[in-house]
């Protein structure tokens, strides 16, 4: 079994901990793993009703245990939001008597539910899919292009196996969300819009655009937008932004969070030569931001393109340091590829690192500036 890099932090933590990720990345199992005393699933319809219908129920359970302090864990937790009052009083009544570990896979149900985030009482964490550090920098590229890195699905041998549990995570959200949203009567139009919104991802977004193809109000798809992120579906990768005379984009970017989601919904998991450089761009993508949060390290991540068309794929902001990185899903890199880089330097006038990451197995330097394997870049960049 993959040990995953927070698991350290989170047991060495004194404090009650709240961890934020999409769904099927491993959450309830890494919890688990830090033996709590309780467990208490609201996926559990009977669970749920009970803590529902009786919103003493969770106190009465807990003070009824005699001992010392014990670990509490309760996963789902943005099924029943008003359940963090309660977590809130046990914390402030009974200090060091509970600790609680907590799930979610959805900020925008807590937001909704008027959710007590506990300020001051809980740690926050992050977890994505499987990272290249929790694999030893040894991570199966070609197979993470088509199938993603959710931990279910990364380590299954069979590729059909992979294949259709992408696509069943791709319906149940679709089904699970116009539910949850009150959608049932934009379920076409959600429908279209979701698969426009795989087929645009790591393009530059056009709000106008994207409603005319999915055949809906342009208010109805930056709602939609909206419903993806806050279920942590989606990121919006926005423009690298220092106040300069010269003129930006500013359109952002979408990305999802798992390129077998993305291609789940496609229903495509080829890594043709048309697709490849999307691919890559996406697993890198999701690795930065999957990486940071893996250490626990806050991260930035933006875009940059001028007006003129000159761009870089990302600009990394992580512990003090900007780092300007531009993908090549080949085995070559020649100078050409490296106009983008010394247009940013231009730009930013400033110190930061940049580097080439490509699908070479060798380190390399041209027209000086370092050229690495993608995963030696993430050790680089410590994620």
């Amino acid at each position: 079994m993959l040990t995953r890099s927070l698991a350290p932090l989170l047991r060495s933590d004194p404090k009650s901990v709240l961890l934020l990720g999409p769904r099927q990345t491993g959450k309830s199992t890494l919890m688990a793993s830090l033996s709590p005393e309780v467990t208490l699933n609201l996926a559990r319809e009977a669970t749920f009703l009970e803590m529902a219908r009786n919103p003493q129920a969770l106190e009465e359970k807990l003070l009824a245990r005699n001992g010392p302090g014990f670990t509490v864990f309760l996963d789902e937790i943005q099924r029943l939001p008003s359940l963090l009052n309660t977590v809130q009083a046990l914390i402030d009544e009974h200090p060091g008597r509970f600790r609680f570990l907590l799930t979610g896979s959805s900020a925008r149900k807590l937001k909704r539910g008027g959710a007590n985030l506990l300020p001051g009482r809980i740690h926050t964490y992050a977890l994505g899919a499987i990272t290249a550090g929790e694999m030893g920098y040894r991570f199966p590229v070609r197979q993470a292009m088509s199938t993603g890195a959710l931990p279910g699905v990364l380590t299954h041998p069979s590729e059909r196996t992979r294949r259709k549990t992408l696509v069943s995570y791709a319906s149940t959200y679709l089904k699970e969300e116009i539910q949850a949203e009150a959608l049932a009567r934009a379920i076409e139009g959600f429908a279209r819009f979701i698969t426009a919104a795989a087929e645009w991802s790591g393009q530059f977004l056009d709000i106008a655009k994207l409603a005319t193809v999915a055949l809906a109000p342009r208010n109805s798809v930056s709602r939609w937008i909206e419903v993806l992120e806050d279920t942590l579906l989606v990121r919006r990768i926005g423009a690298f932004a220092k106040s300069a005379t010269r003129r930006l984009v500013q359109h952002p970017k979408l990305f999802f969070f798992d390129v077998g989601v993305l291609n789940g919904l496609l229903n495509n998991f080829e890594v043709s030569a048309d697709r490849i450089g999307a691919l890559f761009e996406h697993l890198v993508c999701q690795q930065l931001f999957d990486g940071a949060a893996a250490v626990d390290e806050p991260i930035r991540v933006s875009t940059f393109r001028t007006e003129h068309g000159a761009e870089v794929d990302f600009i990394a902001e992580l512990r003090r340091q900007i780092w300007a990185i531009e993908l090549k899903a080949s085995t070559s890199v020649s100078p050409a590829d490296l106009s983008g880089l010394a247009r940013f330097g231009d730009y930013l006038g400033g110190s930061h690192r940049s580097r080439v990451w490509y699908l070479g197995p060798d380190r390399r330097k041209v027209a000086g500036v370092d050229v690495l394997p993608w995963q030696q870049g993430l050790r680089e960049l410590g994620l």
